[in-house]
């Protein structure tokens, strides 16, 4: 169907409300937000969720907001069961009505597909996006949802007064549509008016926090009250005139919502759109008093960012509060916000910026004016510091405790409270994880880079000059020609040179004739190292392994030293090692599927007869999301799907059960984010003990305690290998987060302090990955940039903790994904050098630190459910890109990936075409073929110097951490994930098999059947069966570890050495509530 074909866009006659987000465990959250946008501009109002939602969570909302339609995303497998378990708990819950849509790219297999329309759910195909276009699929949405939703299905007086949600959510709908009576109003009313309900009015300055502020404030009243008050928290955001949708986006930032110890959520939560021009919408006082006269104990309402003049909440509430942030200007702005002169509190939020403390005292001077209380101190007036994104913030307890009074003195019931009284009006706690004086940091690092260049070209000119005075001089020289004066200008031009360069020239031919026989001698600490220096073809020709330049301009020479040089010469642009291991292959064995033991059995049976193991594995979301196997079934159809499920410290022991971790030629990868904390402290921990049992079995007896302490040791600074743990991309891209970005952020430099202390030089702490970046939607350029800016974050943070450069450097790592776009052929080159410039001329870093180990993995953006067998050949390119720019490692996909978890077939081709590469393609023997290459060179540099005009970008909005403040990452990845999604439906971006080279027969060139690798149902059960035997084989040792784990969270303790000893008896969902019941878990964002 071409464009002109496809039907008119639908306008809806009635409000139309929909909840999109991402299912449980599944954090690619790029299409789904790409989907609400366009659902707003067809004039939805959106209740986005974001990634990682429960079908609970999702039905709950659908409920509450009363909506039309759901629409979800679901990409990470046990998506059947999800939908299927969806549709029932709506209708379980009276909510049948609400249409269920859905998509998963080509994860979601036609015979699934139709499975699920028989539940009842939509399910959006590659091919209806080609046949629909976007606005088109999101237009069948619209229509098929524009329904009133009180003439469907009105509820009574009765209903209401009962305190039945979903009677509340459809008398709300009831009274934003003007469908209420005067009976069932005057109802309402009179019962409104006999409630002692206090309602607790936030509204303030777009983007100053309100709704985590709200979050951090309901969390506090769920704590301190031990849930014995009912709270409903009305949110209302604007309605856009253009289009008349609406995005509902505070509720996405909600964590005090779950239910409590007794299985009901005492918080009520509903979002309210504007629906004209106007501050607040026209029935918020009517929705206010069916809160109230449904028995709610507590009522707030968070109005939309406001102007200066604006102070429409007053008459609605009893206690208005006022939220700023500290930059508002000169202080004589203060005298123009009209809501200073009545707000009873003030709340100045993101206290952690620069200016916050003066901010602070000119708010309260501006209160002391305003309300003429000339006899009172500014410190006494209420304004308070806070921070809603700083973990624990005592700001935020401190203003807490001062609403719980006021609203008891206006009719709340409260108890005296669990949280301790702070002594403070601000934040006093929080650590900056970059410090002020260091937000320039990336500007810093462009000028290195930029005025290391300019450095090149002066030297170069100077050597170019020196030379050719040289070959003046001797000319004249020769020819008797004396008193010439060129002698003088030579010896001039040769002071200015430093003798760094000049040792450089005059050493380069010595150099040369090193690589130039058939054999190198080098030797290291004290021992001879052999290197052969060619490899015969089978015409009989010597094919150098590492091809040196023909230059004899010295001036060319210079250039070349310090932009590219030999392999494993600064600034290592060719290569971090001079040259590749001999029989030593940089491919990773892939594998995760099922439980621990088929994982280890396809380990096994994929590194059988490689000289070296490079184990690379796939955890299932259940893991990812840092929760344990559960019977729940949108929990227990993720279970092993997608990825190998690990819970506990022996599970872990079963995965690897086999492998010599202390191998130097063993490296583990192990793909995890938000709880890699723990499943590090699994793998070491299983690590320590595989040295003991070895011990043991060798020596026949128990190891005493100084052995078995020497044998940890050895392990520990032996083992090989990265987890990958990178928080910044994964709030940025992917969005797969757990913790907050302050606490993981405060955990990582745990992990790197610990590294430290305990010698571990060989694994990396951290793994910072552009691969999700780029699987989010990012062009290589922002892929690369972004990434390179998220070290450099780590960076500056471990040197705020006081780590040295040389001690931490070493044990970071990079992450990319390999691509079709031209930029890929230099993404290693470009990385390389930018951080070795910047390590050495910034930092000072040795040249270990300077080195940056570059790692691989072909796209999986790349690889398409139509013709499949076609991702092979992309994936061959893309290998070879990657084995070219001399990857440290590289991870070839399997062809079916689109679709699947990858079968043994499948894998062993994947692994097949770098194998080929390297062992069978001619150039291969060449280790540096990407040197000298004209277009190479040309982009090298321009995609070097986009990198750091994107340097520029994110360090004018004040940093990495600043830039993520305001999603700016984020807006950059999905826009340019909108614009290639945009381009492959209009045929823009020729894909062949998917937009061009199509069958004739309307065919998609898959294969009738599709072999599924999915746990089995054995799998499952076992995996269940198993953590539970183990939670309640050490459950005193647990509830003990767990104890000590929380208090180190919330001290200045290293939370990591706590955690190593509690990853011995505690599950790893364990784990992770534990952080979560101590205030770390991450707040989502729009």
């Amino acid at each position: 169907m071409t464009a002109t074909d496809r039907p008119a866009l639908h306008s809806p006659e009635h409000p139309v409300r929909f909840v999109t987000a991402s299912a449980l465990f599944d954090g690619h959250d790029a299409s789904i937000n790409i989907m609400r946008r366009i659902l707003q501009s067809q004039g939805a109002e959106v209740v986005h969720l974001g990634h990682n939602r429960s079908v609970q969570e999702v039905v709950d909302t659908a409920i509450e907001e009363d909506v039309q339609g759901v629409a979800v995303s679901s990409y990470q497998g046990g998506h059947v069961e999800y939908f299927e378990y969806l549709t029932q708990l709506l209708r379980e819950q009276g909510a049948g009505h609400v249409k269920v849509f859905g998509g998963g790219g080509g994860v979601i297999v036609p015979e699934e597909i139709q499975r699920l329309r028989d539940a009842g759910v939509r399910i959006f195909s590659p091919e209806d996006g080609q046949r629909l276009g976007l606005p088109g699929m999101i237009n069948t949405l619209i229509a098929d949802c524009d329904v009133d939703v009180w003439e469907t299905a009105p509820v009574t007086l009765e209903q209401v007064l009962a305190g039945e949600r979903a009677a509340i959510a459809r008398a709300i709908s009831g009274a934003e549509l003007g469908h209420l009576d005067d009976t069932f109003l005057g109802g309402i009313t009179e019962a409104a008016r006999k409630s002692s309900a206090p309602v607790l009015g936030l509204t303030g300055t777009g983007g100053s926090g309100k709704s985590s502020l709200t979050d951090e404030l309901v969390r506090r009243f769920r704590l301190d009250q031990q849930d014995k008050l009912r709270v409903a928290v009305i949110a209302v955001d604007p309605t856009r005139r253009k289009g008349g949708g609406a995005l509902l986006g505070d509720r996405i930032r909600m964590n005090a919502l779950g239910e409590s110890a007794a299985g009901v959520s005492p918080v009520f939560f509903r979002s309210l759109a504007t629906r004209g021009d106007r501050e607040v919408p026209e029935a918020l006082q009517t929705v206010i008093d069916i809160t109230k006269a449904a028995g709610y104990d507590l009522v707030i309402v968070e109005t939309p960012g406001i102007g200066q003049g604006d102070a429409a909440i007053i008459p609605f509430v009893d206690i208005p509060m006022y939220v700023m942030t500290p930059e508002f200007g000169a202080a004589s702005q203060l005298e123009k916000i009209d809501m200073l002169d009545f707000a009873e509190v003030v709340a100045i939020n993101k206290f952690e910026r620069r200016g916050a403390a003066d901010a602070l005292r000119d708010v309260a001077r501006q209160l002391v004016r305003n309300r003429e209380a000339f006899g009172q101190k500014p410190e006494d007036m209420p304004v308070f510091g806070t921070s809603a994104a700083t973990f624990n913030d005592d700001g935020v307890t401190a203003l807490y405790q001062h609403l719980r009074d006021l609203l008891a003195e206006r009719g709340l019931s409260v108890e005296e409270g669990q949280l301790e009284r702070v002594d403070t009006k601000y934040s006093t706690r929080f650590d900056q994880v970059v410090p002020t004086t260091r937000v320039r940091y990336l500007a810093e690092i462009t000028e290195t880079v930029r005025g290391y260049h300019s450095r090149t070209e002066e030297l170069a000119d100077n050597a170019r000059r020196v030379q050719r005075l040289a070959l003046v001089d001797d000319e004249l020289t020769a020819a008797g020609k004396d008193g010439h004066g060129v002698d003088e200008l030579l010896d001039a031009a040769r002071r200015s040179m430093p003798t760094e360069i000049s040792d450089q020239i005059e050493g380069w031919p010595a150099i040369v004739e090193s690589y130039a026989g058939d054999e190198q001698v080098v030797t290291i600490r004290g021992k001879e190292v052999r290197t052969t220096l060619t490899r015969e073809s089978l015409s009989g020709n010597r094919i150098s392994r590492v091809a040196l330049p023909r230059f004899t301009n010295h001036g060319d020479l210079v250039t070349y030293w310090r932009s590219e040089n030999l392999p494993g010469s600064f600034p290592y642009t060719a290569g971090v090692f001079p040259f590749k291991r001999d029989n030593e292959d940089p491919a990773r064995m892939f594998a995760g599927e099922g439980d621990p033991f088929r994982t280890n059995r396809r380990f096994k049976l994929l590194s059988e007869g490689q000289p070296a193991t490079r184990l690379s594995t796939a955890f299932d979301s259940v893991t990812l999301y840092g929760r344990d196997p559960g019977e729940r079934p949108d929990i227990y159809g993720k279970v092993g799907t997608s990825g190998v499920s690990v819970a506990t410290l022996d599970d872990m022991k079963a995965l690897y059960d086999g492998f010599d971790l202390v191998s130097p030629t063993t490296s583990v990868s192990m793909t995890i984010n938000g709880p890699a904390p723990t499943i590090l402290a699994f793998f070491l921990n299983t690590a320590m003990d595989q040295q003991v049992d070895l011990f043991r079995e060798r020596e026949g007896r128990e190891p005493d305690e100084t052995e078995a302490q020497e044998l940890r040791v050895h392990a520990l600074q032996t083992v090989r290998g990265t987890v990958q743990a990178d928080i910044l991309k994964e709030d940025q891209g992917q969005n797969t987060c757990l913790f907050s970005t302050e606490f993981s952020l405060r955990m990582m430099a745990d992990i790197q302090e610990w590294f430290i202390e305990q010698g571990v030089r060989n694994f990396y702490s951290v793994s910072i990955s552009g691969y999700h970046i780029a699987e989010a939607g990012a062009n290589p350029i922002s892929q690369l940039a972004f990434t390179l800016a998220n070290g450099f974050t780590y960076v500056e943070a471990y040197l705020a903790r006081g780590m040295d450069i040389n001690d931490f450097a070493p044990n970071l790592s990079f992450f990319f994904s390999s691509g079709m776009d031209p930029e890929y052929s230099v993404l290693g080159r470009v990385a390389r050098r930018i951080w070795a410039v910047a390590m050495k001329e910034k930092y000072g870093a040795n040249d270990r630190a300077q080195k940056l180990k570059y790692h691989i993995q072909t796209s999986g953006r790349s690889l398409h459910a139509q013709e499949m067998d076609f991702n092979d050949i992309r994936t061959t390119l893309q290998a070879l890109n990657a084995l070219y720019d001399n990857a440290n490692s590289l991870h070839t996909n399997a062809y079916d990936e689109a679709v699947t978890t990858p079968s043994t077939e499948s894998v062993r081709r994947a692994l097949a075409i770098q194998l080929i590469i390297s062992r069978e393609w001619g150039l291969s023997m060449n280790e540096n073929p990407l040197q000298g290459s004209y277009v190479i060179d040309e982009l090298t540099d321009l995609v070097e110097e986009a990198v750091l005009l994107e340097f520029d970008r994110i360090n004018d909005r004040g940093g990495v951490l600043g830039a993520m403040e305001t999603g700016y990452q984020r807006g950059r990845i999905q826009d340019e994930s909108l614009v290639y999604e945009h381009r492959k439906h209009d045929g823009s971006l020729p894909i062949v098999g998917v937009n061009t080279f199509l069958r004739e027969d309307g065919d998609k060139g898959e294969p009738d059947e599709i072999e599924l690798a999915r746990a089995t149902e054995s799998e499952k059960v076992s995996q269940l069966e198993r953590v539970r035997r183990y939670q309640e084989t050490h459950r005193e040792e647990a509830e003990q570890a767990l104890a000590r784990l929380k208090e180190a969270a919330t001290s200045d303790a290293n939370v990591f050495s706590v955690l190593m000893d509690a990853a011995r008896v505690c599950s790893l969902q364990q784990v992770t509530d534990a952080f979560f019941e101590v205030g770390g878990q991450y707040r989502r964002n729009v």
